[in-house]
C-alpha cells in the first residue's frame, strides 16, 4: 500500500520560478485593461443573477417532488453566483465606491446568511498568506503533529472533510470563524458586528416566516437544500483551487509570495452552466495574482499568463470523479518531503 502520494511521470509538474521574481513583476505583464472596472458588465450580471435566483425559487415552488433536486441545484448554484458578486465587492473590484461595494456585498450575502465583513476580512487574510502552512485560513492541511494533538472529535471531523464530505467543509468554516466579532479588533470589530447582526436578524425573520408559512418541510425545501447546494460549490471551489498532490504549502520561513500565487493556485473547469452562474470564479490564478481584476476580465488575464508565464502554471484540470478521488484519497496530512500523505497510510506507518 502506498504511504504517500508520489508524482508519476504523468503528474503535472512545473519548473521552479526564480526566488528573485516578485509578484509585482508578474502583475506588470498583464494588460492594463484587465484592471478596468466596467459598470455595465457588473450591474448587468447582478440583474441576470437576481433573475436566476427568483427563477430558482419559483422552480422550487412549482416543481413536483421528482424534479425538486434539479430546482435545488439550479437555485443553490445561482446563490453561489450571489456570493461571487459579493466576492468582487469584498475585493473592491465591483465598484470604485467603497460604500457601493459594501452595500451590494451585504445584499448578496444576506440570503445565504454569510456575514459579509467577517468573510471579507478573513478572505483577504487568505490572499495575503496563500499556501502558507498553518497561517493560510482556507483549506490549510493539518501536519501529522497537528492531527495527533487534535481532539478525537476534531480528528473525526477532519477525516471526513478531507474525504468524501469535503463539500461540507465551508459549513464548518462559516460557522466557526464568521460570527464571533470579539475576535476582531477596532473598526473591523464594529464592521463584523454589523454584518453578523444583519444576517442573524434578517435571515432569522425571513426563514422564520418561511417556517411559519410552510412548516418544517417548507424550510427544508426553500432554504436548507438550496443552501447545501450553495455550500457544495463553496467548498468545492475553495478546496480544488489550492489542494492538489503536487502543490506544496510552505512554512513562513520558506514561503515565496510570487511562487505561491502563480504556481500554487489552480484553474478548474466546470460545466458551462456552472461557470456562467458562478461568474468564472473557476478561472482563479489571475485572481490570486491581483484581486483588483473583476470577474469578467479573468479569462483575458489568464490568457496573458499562459502567454507569458505558462510554464510555471499548474495545468488546468477538470472537475470530475477522477479529480475528486485524486484529492480526497491522498490530500489529508501535509509533510514536506512528499507534500501529502493519506490518513490511512499515516496510521499504517505508525
Amino acid at each position: 500500500m502506498t504511504a504517500v502520494f508520489r508524482q508519476s511521470p504523468e503528474s503535472p509538474q512545473s519548473p521552479n520560478l526564480s526566488e528573485d521574481i516578485k509578484l509585482r513583476d508578474i502583475i506588470n505583464t498583464l494588460p492594463k485593461e484587465v484592471f478596468v472596472k466596467n459598470s455595465r458588465k457588473a450591474w448587468t450580471k447582478v440583474v441576470i443573477n437576481v433573475i436566476c435566483v427568483i427563477l430558482g425559487y419559483w422552480l422550487v415552488a412549482v416543481s413536483p417532488w421528482y424534479l425538486l433536486p434539479i430546482a435545488w441545484i439550479f437555485l443553490g448554484t445561482s446563490l453561489q453566483g450571489f456570493f461571487v458578486i459579493a466576492h468582487d465587492c469584498g475585493h473592491r473590484s465591483f465598484s470604485n465606491r467603497i460604500w457601493v461595494n459594501d452595500l451590494v456585498g451585504h445584499i448578496m450575502t444576506l440570503p445565504i446568511i454569510y456575514p459579509y465583513h467577517a468573510w471579507r476580512i478573513l478572505h483577504n487574510h487568505h490572499h495575503k498568506h496563500t499556501n502558507k502552512l498553518d497561517i493560510d485560513n482556507a483549506w490549510s492541511p493539518f501536519t501529522p503533529k497537528t492531527y495527533d494533538n487534535a481532539s478525537p472529535l476534531l480528528q473525526w471531523l477532519y477525516r471526513r472533510m478531507r474525504g468524501w464530505f469535503w463539500w461540507m467543509g465551508s459549513i464548518a468554516h462559516w460557522a466557526k470563524l464568521h460570527f464571533t466579532w470579539s475576535k476582531f479588533e477596532g473598526k473591523q470589530r464594529e464592521q463584523v458586528r454589523f454584518s453578523v447582526l444583519l444576517v442573524v436578524i434578517g435571515g432569522g425573520l425571513a426563514y422564520s416566516a418561511v417556517l411559519l408559512t410552510f412548516g418544517i418541510t417548507g424550510l427544508i425545501k426553500f432554504w436548507l437544500m438550496p443552501w447545501l447546494v450553495y455550500h457544495f460549490w463553496m467548498s468545492t471551489f475553495t478546496m480544488f483551487h489550492h489542494t492538489m498532490p503536487e502543490i506544496p504549502f510552505k512554512p513562513e520561513s520558506e514561503w515565496n509570495e510570487a511562487i505561491a500565487q502563480l504556481s500554487g493556485t489552480v484553474n478548474c473547469k466546470y460545466p458551462g452552466w456552472v461557470e456562467f452562474l458562478c461568474h468564472d470564479i473557476n478561472v482563479h490564478i489571475p485572481h490570486h495574482l491581483s484581486t483588483a481584476i473583476p470577474w469578467y476580465n479573468l479569462r483575458q488575464a489568464h490568457q496573458s499568463l499562459v502567454d507569458n508565464w505558462g510554464e510555471y502554471l499548474y495545468p488546468d484540470c477538470t472537475f470530475n470523479w477522477e479529480l475528486v478521488q485524486k484529492v480526497t484519497k491522498f490530500c489529508h496530512l501535509y509533510e514536506e518531503e512528499n507534500n501529502y500523505q493519506s490518513i490511512e497510510a499515516y496510521r499504517i506507518s505508525q
